[in-house]
Protein backbone atom coordinates (compact mmCIF):
# COMPACT_ATOMS: atom_id res chain seq x y z
CA UNK A 1 0.00 0.00 0.00
CA UNK A 2 1.25 3.22 -1.06
CA UNK A 3 1.20 6.42 1.06
CA UNK A 4 -1.38 8.64 0.57
CA UNK A 5 -0.14 12.42 -0.60
CA UNK A 6 -2.62 15.69 0.27
CA UNK A 7 -2.16 18.82 1.54
CA UNK A 8 -1.26 19.55 5.13
CA UNK A 9 -3.29 21.01 7.61
CA UNK A 10 -2.76 22.43 11.34
CA UNK A 11 -4.46 19.01 12.86
CA UNK A 12 -1.13 17.48 10.76
CA UNK A 13 1.43 19.74 12.70
CA UNK A 14 2.65 17.38 15.43
CA UNK A 15 3.14 14.44 13.28
CA UNK A 16 5.03 16.70 10.07
CA UNK A 17 7.39 18.16 12.40
CA UNK A 18 8.17 14.83 13.85
CA UNK A 19 8.71 14.05 10.27
CA UNK A 20 11.14 17.17 9.48
CA UNK A 21 13.29 16.39 12.54
CA UNK A 22 13.44 12.77 11.75
CA UNK A 23 14.09 13.36 8.38
CA UNK A 24 16.36 15.89 9.02
CA UNK A 25 18.78 13.39 11.47
CA UNK A 26 18.76 10.46 9.03
CA UNK A 27 19.53 12.54 5.80
CA UNK A 28 22.46 14.19 7.31
CA UNK A 29 23.87 11.44 9.86
CA UNK A 30 27.21 11.07 8.59
CA UNK A 31 27.25 14.96 7.19
CA UNK A 32 26.42 16.73 10.56
CA UNK A 33 28.58 16.15 13.22
CA UNK A 34 26.44 14.19 15.24
CA UNK A 35 26.42 16.33 18.39
CA UNK A 36 25.09 19.03 16.29
CA UNK A 37 22.29 16.85 14.52
CA UNK A 38 21.12 15.97 17.84
CA UNK A 39 20.62 19.73 18.59
CA UNK A 40 19.41 20.98 15.75
CA UNK A 41 16.89 17.96 15.70
CA UNK A 42 15.66 17.98 19.12
CA UNK A 43 13.46 21.39 19.69
CA UNK A 44 9.61 19.92 18.50
CA UNK A 45 7.82 22.26 20.16
CA UNK A 46 9.59 24.92 17.54
CA UNK A 47 9.09 22.89 15.10
CA UNK A 48 5.02 22.38 15.64
CA UNK A 49 5.17 25.92 15.50
CA UNK A 50 6.62 25.99 12.21
CA UNK A 51 4.33 23.79 11.22
CA UNK A 52 1.07 26.09 12.27
CA UNK A 53 2.43 28.98 11.13
CA UNK A 54 0.94 30.59 7.96
CA UNK A 55 2.72 30.13 4.95
CA UNK A 56 2.47 32.83 3.09
CA UNK A 57 1.55 34.38 -0.52
CA UNK A 58 2.24 31.31 -3.08
CA UNK A 59 3.47 28.85 -0.77
CA UNK A 60 2.02 25.25 -0.07
CA UNK A 61 3.05 22.01 1.61
CA UNK A 62 1.97 18.44 0.88
CA UNK A 63 2.38 15.50 3.11
CA UNK A 64 2.41 11.50 2.18
CA UNK A 65 0.95 9.82 5.20
CA UNK A 66 2.20 6.53 6.42
CA UNK A 67 0.02 3.96 5.12
CA UNK A 68 0.16 1.52 8.23
CA UNK A 69 -2.49 2.77 10.05
CA UNK A 70 -1.79 1.71 13.80
CA UNK A 71 2.11 4.38 12.99
CA UNK A 72 2.54 6.14 16.20
CA UNK A 73 2.52 10.25 15.98
CA UNK A 74 6.05 10.15 15.27
CA UNK A 75 5.88 7.63 12.21
CA UNK A 76 2.91 8.82 10.55
CA UNK A 77 3.86 11.09 8.53
CA UNK A 78 6.30 9.08 5.58
CA UNK A 79 7.26 12.33 4.09
CA UNK A 80 6.67 15.89 2.66
CA UNK A 81 7.55 18.91 0.34
CA UNK A 82 6.89 22.47 0.51
CA UNK A 83 7.41 25.04 -2.78
CA UNK A 84 6.32 28.79 -3.91
CA UNK A 85 7.82 31.25 -5.75
CA UNK A 86 11.77 31.85 -5.36
CA UNK A 87 13.39 33.46 -2.10
CA UNK A 88 16.33 33.98 -3.88
CA UNK A 89 16.88 37.72 -5.08
CA UNK A 90 18.95 35.89 -7.95
CA UNK A 91 16.30 33.16 -8.36
CA UNK A 92 17.34 31.52 -11.89
CA UNK A 93 13.51 30.92 -12.11
CA UNK A 94 10.60 31.91 -10.07
CA UNK A 95 9.67 28.48 -8.54
CA UNK A 96 11.41 27.18 -5.30
CA UNK A 97 11.31 23.43 -4.47
CA UNK A 98 11.75 24.37 -0.40
CA UNK A 99 12.06 21.48 0.93
CA UNK A 100 11.29 17.72 0.04
CA UNK A 101 12.36 14.75 2.37
CA UNK A 102 11.26 11.18 3.21
CA UNK A 103 12.03 9.30 6.00
CA UNK A 104 14.43 6.39 5.37
CA UNK A 105 12.38 3.32 5.61
CA UNK A 106 10.43 5.27 2.36
CA UNK A 107 13.85 5.50 0.25
CA UNK A 108 14.43 4.51 -3.08
CA UNK A 109 10.43 3.74 -3.10
CA UNK A 110 8.69 5.67 -5.28
CA UNK A 111 7.81 8.56 -2.72
CA UNK A 112 10.17 11.16 -3.57
CA UNK A 113 9.08 11.24 -6.95
CA UNK A 114 5.96 11.18 -6.50
CA UNK A 115 5.79 14.29 -3.70
CA UNK A 116 8.07 15.85 -6.50
CA UNK A 117 5.14 15.24 -9.18
CA UNK A 118 2.32 16.72 -6.79
CA UNK A 119 4.18 19.70 -5.79
CA UNK A 120 6.32 20.92 -9.23
CA UNK A 121 5.76 18.75 -11.69
CA UNK A 122 8.01 19.32 -14.89
CA UNK A 123 7.90 23.12 -14.51
CA UNK A 124 10.92 24.84 -14.03
CA UNK A 125 12.36 25.00 -10.70
CA UNK A 126 15.51 25.71 -8.67
CA UNK A 127 16.50 24.64 -5.12
CA UNK A 128 19.35 24.53 -2.56
CA UNK A 129 21.15 20.84 -1.43
CA UNK A 130 24.17 20.50 1.39
CA UNK A 131 26.95 19.54 -0.93
CA UNK A 132 28.22 15.98 -0.15
CA UNK A 133 24.47 14.67 0.44
CA UNK A 134 24.81 12.25 -2.45
CA UNK A 135 21.98 10.45 -1.64
CA UNK A 136 19.72 13.84 -2.62
CA UNK A 137 22.12 14.87 -5.62
CA UNK A 138 21.52 11.49 -7.24
CA UNK A 139 17.55 12.27 -7.10
CA UNK A 140 17.41 15.75 -8.07
CA UNK A 141 20.38 14.89 -11.02
CA UNK A 142 17.81 12.24 -12.05
CA UNK A 143 14.96 14.82 -12.11
CA UNK A 144 16.77 17.17 -14.73
CA UNK A 145 18.47 19.21 -12.02
CA UNK A 146 21.94 20.77 -12.08
CA UNK A 147 24.35 22.90 -10.03
CA UNK A 148 23.93 26.33 -11.49
CA UNK A 149 27.41 27.52 -9.73
CA UNK A 150 25.95 29.53 -7.03
CA UNK A 151 26.33 28.76 -3.53
CA UNK A 152 26.27 29.34 0.10
CA UNK A 153 26.88 28.49 3.94
CA UNK A 154 24.30 27.48 6.08
CA UNK A 155 24.43 28.23 9.51
CA UNK A 156 22.30 26.18 10.72
CA UNK A 157 24.23 22.90 9.88
CA UNK A 158 27.19 24.80 9.15
CA UNK A 159 27.25 23.40 5.97
CA UNK A 160 27.75 24.52 2.32
CA UNK A 161 25.15 24.65 0.45
CA UNK A 162 24.71 24.68 -4.00
CA UNK A 163 22.20 25.50 -5.72
CA UNK A 164 20.55 23.55 -8.39
CA UNK A 165 18.48 24.42 -11.41
CA UNK A 166 15.40 22.93 -13.84
CA UNK A 167 14.96 24.71 -16.78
Amino acid sequence: MQPEIRPVTVDDAEAAAWCHLLCWREAYAGLVPADLLLERTSNLERRIERWTTPLGEGRRRWIALNPDPEAPVQDRVAGFVGIGPGRDDDAPVPFELEAIYTRQAFWKTGLGTRLLDVAVGKQPAFLWVFEGNEQALGFYRRHGFAPDGVGKHDPYFDLREIRLVRR
